[in-house]
């Protein structure tokens, strides 16, 4: 896979936070987005484009990031998710990766860590 074919949903109720993804994730090569402001907005887009990567969001309107993975699954047991939340306790970390997402990241989150997690999907590693 190469960054310029790789369409990435982001789900979070925040712009600024969908506007750093994107920023972090253009530096990459990567320039085909869909953006969602609740979980709903993220279930019906994946539905319709299938995107190839998830970042998703805890907190959200509508339904939150633990109600959506779930459905996400259900349309797509290969969904590759990817949470971004700054409710990053123990317990709500495992509870998040019991659910199917692939990874849990903490907001702030630094570019690097969204670099090693699409360099890992480039590869073909994950």
């Amino acid at each position: 896979m190469k960054a310029e074919n790789v369409t990435v949903l982001i789900g979070d109720n925040s712009v600024l936070a969908r506007k750093q993804l994107k920023d972090a994730l253009t530096s990459l090569g990567i320039n085909h987005f869909l953006d969602a402001s609740d979980g709903q907005e993220v279930i019906d887009l994946y539905r319709t484009h299938h995107p190839d990567i998830v970042f998703l969001s805890l907190l959200m309107p509508v339904k939150d990031g633990n109600s959506t993975i779930p459905e996400l699954l259900g349309i797509d047991p290969e969904a590759d998710i990817v949470v971004v939340s700054s409710m990053g306790t123990q317990s709500q970390i495992k509870q998040t990766l019991q659910l199917g997402a692939k990874e849990f990241i903490q907001k702030p989150f630094h570019s690097q860590q969204i670099t090693d997690i699409i360099q890992a999907r480039l590869e073909g590693s994950v």
